[in-house]
C-alpha cells in the first residue's frame, strides 16, 4: 500500500512509489480470464501529487486490498494535465483490462477512450467527475457537489452572524470541470437564499498548480481588501487562503475544499473557519469495491447510474477527529469502515439517475 504522504517531499516520494506499484502490477499485458482469479486493475487520476486524488486512490488501493487477489496500479501526471492522464488511462486500459476506475478534470477528452474501453468489454467506473454521454460509462460515484458548495456557504453565513451584508469573494482552480463549477453555484445560490444582503464575486480562476493559486488569490485579496470571506472550491485554495490571511494579518473568514495536511492545520489553528472534506477515500474505495463485486460476481456487469455520496463540514468541533484520521492509511480505513460497510450493503439507497449528477 502506498504510505499517506507528508508535505512536498513526501509527495515526491509517494509519486515514486506509485510508480514502483504499477511496474510490480505490470504483467503480460492481458486479462485474467478468471474472474475468480487474479484480476487486473487500476485507476487513473488527474493529479498524482494533490490531496484529492491521493485520498481517492488510496481509497481504491485499499479496496482492491481488501480482496486480496489484486494487482492494481495508480496512474496520474504529477501536474493536471488531461493529454498526458488521457496517455496513462489508455495505457492502463492494454495493462489491466480487467477494470478501470477513472476520475479526470476534462471529461470531454476522454470520451472517446473511454468507450473504446467499453467497446474493448473492459468495465469503467466513473469517479467524482460524471462522465460525458458519448463515454459509454453509465456507473458514476460522486458527490452531490451543487449540495457540498451549499454546505460551505451555509457554514459562512452561519460564522457571519445575522443578516449580514458586504461582499464575498469566490476562486474555482479549473473553470469548465463540472464538480468545481457545481460547487461554486452552490455557494452563490445559497448566499442568495441565506444572505441576501451579501453579494458574491466570482467565480474567479485561482489555478491548480500550488504556485499559481497563490498569486490568484494574493490579486483577489488585494483587489478586495473589505470582503467579509474569500472561498475556494478547490484543493491548493484551502491552504493558500491560510497561507495569506496569516500573512497579511486579515479579518475576513476563509474556508474551502478537502483535506490536505495544511489545510487541517490552518482550520486546527483557526485561520480557516471550516472546510468541507468530500471524503475521497470513501468515494475511491466504493468506486474500486463496486467494479470488484461486478467482474467477479456479474461479469463485469456494473449498476447504472449515480452513486452519490456524502461529505462532511471540518470545523473546530470534529477536526481533532479528522486529524487522527489522516495519519495513516489505516486510520483512515477504519475511520471509515462502519460507513463503507452501511453503504455497500445498500448500494440501491444511494443510487440516482445519472443526469441527475452535478
Amino acid at each position: 500500500m502506498i504510505p499517506r504522504p507528508r508535505g512536498p517531499v513526501a509527495a515526491a516520494v509517494a509519486l515514486v512509489l506509485g510508480v514502483a506499484l504499477g511496474t510490480a502490477s505490470c504483467g503480460d499485458g492481458g486479462g485474467s480470464g478468471d474472474k475468480g482469479g487474479r484480476l487486473k486493475m487500476g485507476i487513473a487520476v488527474a493529479n498524482y501529487s494533490l490531496n484529492f486524488a491521493r485520498e481517492m486512490y488510496e481509497g481504491a488501493t485499499e479496496a482492491s486490498k481488501q480482496d486480496g487477489n489484486i494487482d492494481f496500479k495508480v496512474v496520474g501526471p504529477p501536474n493536471t494535465d488531461g493529454p498526458a492522464e488521457q496517455q496513462l488511462f489508455q495505457n492502463l486500459t492494454v495493462t489491466h483490462p480487467d477494470g478501470i476506475v477513472l476520475e479526470n478534470l476534462d471529461p470531454p477528452i476522454f470520451t472517446r477512450p473511454a468507450a473504446q474501453a467499453v467497446d474493448k468489454g473492459i468495465p469503467v467506473v466513473a469517479l467524482d467527475t460524471a462522465p460525458t454521454d458519448g463515454s459509454k460509462v453509465g456507473f458514476y460515484v460522486g458527490n452531490d457537489n451543487y449540495e457540498l458548495g451549499g454546505m460551505l456557504a451555509e457554514a459562512t453565513v452561519k460564522k457571519l452572524g445575522a443578516d449580514p451584508k458586504g461582499t464575498v469573494v469566490v476562486g474555482v482552480p479549473n473553470p469548465g470541470t463540472p464538480v468545481l463549477d457545481s460547487r461554486a453555484k452552490g455557494i452563490k445560490d445559497t448566499f442568495a437564499k441565506l444572505a441576501p444582503g451579501v453579494r458574491v464575486l466570482g467565480p474567479f480562476q485561482t489555478y491548480s498548480d500550488p504556485a499559481q493559486n497563490f498569486g490568484a488569490w494574493q490579486s483577489q485579496v488585494n483587489a478586495n481588501p473589505g470582503a467579509l470571506a474569500f472561498l475556494g472550491v478547490g484543493d491548493a485554495d484551502s491552504y493558500n487562503l491560510g497561507r495569506l490571511k496569516e500573512q497579511k494579518k486579515g479579518k475576513y473568514l476563509t474556508a474551502g475544499f478537502d483535506v490536505d495536511p495544511k489545510t487541517l492545520d490552518y482550520i486546527k489553528k483557526g485561520t480557516n473557519f471550516a472546510g468541507i472534506d468530500p471524503e475521497h477515500y470513501l468515494k475511491g474505495y466504493i468506486a474500486t469495491a463496486s467494479l470488484i463485486k461486478a467482474v467477479r460476481e456479474k461479469d463485469g456487469k456494473l449498476p447504472d447510474g449515480w452513486f452519490k455520496t456524502p461529505g462532511l463540514v471540518m470545523t473546530s468541533s470534529n477536526i481533532d477527529e479528522i486529524l487522527k484520521r489522516q495519519q495513516s492509511v489505516q486510520n483512515a480505513y477504519q475511520w471509515y469502515k462502519p460507513q463503507l460497510d452501511k453503504l455497500l450493503a445498500d448500494p440501491g439507497a444511494s443510487m440516482k439517475p445519472l443526469k441527475e449528477a452535478r
